[in-house]
């Protein structure tokens, strides 16, 4: 080759590894939306939604969202990051959007952006078997554990007070049950799915779930993204059409074992 070729060819090389650089969307991959792979972000142990099988991150969200991501035509990568940190990761654009039983609010709306629900979750209270607690109210006195962050946290705030002493503030969810079993907390408020999957799961350990729909309302998952994000309506989109396909209730029916209220998903769009 002439010294020159061989310069043109150096120059073309490092043009092209220059490329693999840069914030989750910039990298490319073979097939997707424009070439482009996103990166999706987790918290993978909130099980059934999503948790660590063998090595694997899988679930409910995990099935839905593959099933999303097809239908949309988009390429991803799923990203165990944890709860706290994924929030920030949004935000910084260190990934392109996240899944993990995220709860649509008027506060976090005012940092991100949200898709249209995918799913509809309420509070739900975990105690032993033996347990004088019937309801929300029974609460007060108590020492509750939640998972720092949530929305469950929230809820049990507004009931007994903010800076409530008796409220005890978790990681995760997991590390609250665990705390629940060897007596630390008295009850554990966490999302009615999470709750009866746990209970169902391991009958050994005694517990039971307690429902209080009058002090505990509906909330609505969502998929969760950078504010000015041009996914969310691809997703939206997408969402609507594995919902009308049937795919939805497949997918729910699986990891739930009845049939989805979809009706209560598409008024909230």
């Amino acid at each position: 080759m002439k010294k020159g070729m061989v310069f043109a060819v150096i120059l073309a090389l490092f043009v092209a590894l220059a490329g693999c650089g840069g914030k989750a969307s910039e990298q490319t991959s073979g097939s997707g939306e424009g070439n482009k792979k996103i990166v999706v972000g987790t918290d993978a142990s909130f099980a059934p939604f999503e948790y660590m099988d063998k090595g694997k991150i899988v679930g409910f969200d995990v099935d839905l969202l593959d099933a999303v991501m097809k239908e949309a035509g988009i390429d991803y990568e799923l990203k165990n990051i944890g709860w706290d940190p994924l929030f920030a990761a949004v935000q910084g654009k260190e990934v392109d959007m996240a899944v993990s039983g995220i709860t649509i609010n008027d506060k976090r709306k005012q940092t991100y952006d949200f898709s249209m629900p995918y799913f509809e979750s309420t509070h739900m209270i975990m105690v032993k078997e033996d347990s004088p607690i019937k309801n929300a109210l029974d609460l007060k006195g108590k020492v509750v554990g939640v998972q720092n962050g949530t929305t469950g946290q929230a809820a049990v705030e507004k009931l007994l007070g903010a800076e409530n002493k008796n409220i005890k503030k978790f990681e995760n969810t997991v590390v609250a049950i665990m705390d629940l079993l060897n007596g630390g907390v008295e009850a554990v408020v966490t999302d009615n799915a999470v709750a009866n999957e746990y209970v169902k799961n391991n009958p050994d350990k005694k517990l039971k779930t307690i429902e209080d729909p009058t002090n505990f309302e509906s909330e609505f998952y969502g998929f969760m993204f950078p504010k000015g994000s041009d996914l969310k309506p691809k997703v939206d989109a997408a969402i609507k059409k594995v919902i009308e396909s049937g795919k939805y209730a497949e997918i729910y029916k699986k990891w739930f074992g009845n049939e989805p209220k979809v009706d209560n998903l598409l008024k909230q769009q």
